[in-house]
């Protein structure tokens, strides 16, 4: 499939409500540094309100149990209907299916085409809304040309390691980089198909918005503009972003995603169609006109945010450098501002945690990401918990 031309112009700032949402901070780039909505087509929901059923202030987190352990740069984590779980090893490029109970893993193949340097490979994983009619698999990958989200029918009757159909791709031409790849895709209320891209290195990329880079995108499953987007023939959701890691939807479905600073604040954003999110310009808080500002911010020694996820009130979220599990807990307010200040759990318990998914009710799967080669792996890495939040 053809990647869509974007057209260059203004991009309209919608007054629309806004949607609910997964670095290179100095801890992921150089070493040093739900229901489907009525209208699956239609713009963005209405916006969250106050609501008398607020989390807590703080919350508490417990590791229930370590469902697998011994997984090789585990990167995208998706839930198949049913409970179980598949998990992409991005240096291997493999897709493994990790029964949801019993923590045994079944290799379900390689991706073709993928070409793992730096913070590319194979990265996010999605499953299709369809999955009980189509056995479909969404994956963004690295190429040696490019980055690019592709599909592949999974058929679990036929041998181990032999269950992944021909990659069918559906959009190429996301600007490749030794960093700031992006990478993290996810279907939202919408079952709209979302993916968050990096800026490659290249700052410039984020504030074009005829580039695919550093962008929030929003296609339809087969790769194409949905109606209601910013512009009506363009992929691009939101911009001015540097590299986004995580994607997540409230209860109000409104779109959050978390991303890294460079050198002195990492970010979470409420996402509102056609915003501009400041990069390069503006990195964390800094009320100029023309950009959005984040909903909360960390020193990127703190955080080095990768995947996001949504349960029990809050937005949770895990931190590579920072080797910690961030709780934000959200008043309902428009504008986002959460209830209280965020609250870290886990701090260096576990190392670097890559990527968190909703388990359903007050359950999460987190994953840890300590032989990505930045992380000091010990006996057993890396490895899926399964936690108890509030």
């Amino acid at each position: 499939m053809q990647t869509p031309v974007l057209r260059k112009g203004v991009v309209a700032l919608l007054a629309s409500a806004s949607l609910l949402l997964s670095a290179c901070s100095s801890g992921d780039g150089p070493a040093a540094g739900g229901g489907p909505s009525s209208s699956p087509a239609s713009a963005t929901p209405a916006p969250a309100s106050p609501s008398a059923d607020l989390p807590p202030a703080k919350g508490s987190v417990e590791v229930v149990k370590t469902l697998t352990d011994g997984l090789a740069s585990p990167w995208g984590l998706a839930a198949l209907p049913g409970g179980d779980l598949l998990v992409s090893s991005r240096d291997e490029a493999t897709i493994t299916r990790i029964d949801g109970e019993s923590g045994r893993k079944t290799l379900l193949g390689s991706v073709p085409g993928v070409a793992p340097a730096g913070e590319g490979g194979l990265l996010g994983l999605a499953v299709a809304p369809t999955f009980g009619a189509d056995h479909l698999i969404y994956a963004y990958l690295t190429t040696e040309s490019d980055n690019r989200i592709v599909r592949l029918q999974y058929d679990e009757k036929k041998p181990a390691r032999q269950q992944l159909g021909a990659p069918d791709t559906i959009l190429r031409g996301i600007p490749k980089g030794s960093i700031h790849n992006g990478g993290r895709i996810a279907f939202g209320p919408d079952r709209m198909l979302y993916a968050g891209t990096g800026e490659t290195g290249d700052t410039g990329l984020a504030q074009d918005r005829s580039s695919l880079s550093g962008k929030i995108l929003r296609m339809t499953p087969d790769g194409e503009p949905v109606h209601g987007n910013p512009e009506g023939d363009s992929l691009v959701y939101s911009y001015g972003h540097r590299n986004v890691q995580g994607l997540a939807w409230d209860s109000g479905k409104r779109l959050w995603a978390a991303e890294f600073g460079q050198d002195t604040w990492d970010e979470l954003n409420l996402i509102e169609p056609g915003r501009n999110y400041g990069w390069p310009d503006v990195e964390g808080k800094e009320g100029k006109k023309g950009f959005v500002d984040p909903v909360a911010q960390w020193k990127t020694s703190e955080a080095s945010p990768s995947g996001i996820a949504y349960a029990e009130g809050s937005v949770w979220m895990a931190g590579l450098r920072g080797e910690r599990l961030w709780r934000i807990p959200l008043s309902g307010r428009a504008d986002g501002e959460p209830l209280a200040a965020p609250q870290a759990f886990l701090e260096g318990k576990y190392g670097r945690l890559r990527t968190v998914l909703a388990a359903g009710g007050d359950r999460l799967w987190l994953v840890t990401s300590n032989t990505d080669g930045r992380g000091t792996p010990k006996s057993g890495d890396d490895r899926i918990l399964l936690l108890k939040v509030r």
